[in-house]
């Protein structure tokens, strides 16, 4: 089965850094599009930062110059730099991406299981 087991997340105070890791395992062929997104309990879950498969990035406004997104193909990772933190900043980290298995097999988009980052004041 296929798997994204995110890691790296912590405590940090405001002006630290982290950096969360995504890893891919299973069969795999392919993998397209990267995402971290993040979630506080009772809001909706919204994207941080993605990355195509030809390193195109994106990010949300709030994280715009602070965090970096990067793909490893190799290694099937997906990492994201989490510089200069806000307490704003504390929630859920779930990475994302969509996956081929085999080579005429279809996209399917896969979730981690969420790794917590928690920034104090």
């Amino acid at each position: 089965q296929v798997q994204l087991v995110e890691s790296g997340g912590g405590l940090v105070q405001a002006g630290g850094s982290l950096r969360l890791s995504c890893a891919a395992s299973g069969s795999i062929f392919s993998i397209e599009d990267m995402a971290w997104n993040r979630q506080v309990p009772g809001k909706q879950r919204e994207l941080v930062a993605s990355i195509s498969s030809g390193g195109i990035t994106n990010y949300a406004d709030s994280v715009k110059g602070r965090f970096t997104i990067s793909r490893d193909s190799a290694k099937k990772m997906v990492i994201l730099q989490m510089n200069s933190l806000k307490p704003e900043d504390t929630a859920v980290y779930y990475c994302n991406a969509n996956i081929r298995q085999k080579l005429w097999g279809p996209w399917s988009h896969y979730w981690g299981q969420g790794t917590q980052v928690t920034v104090s004041s």
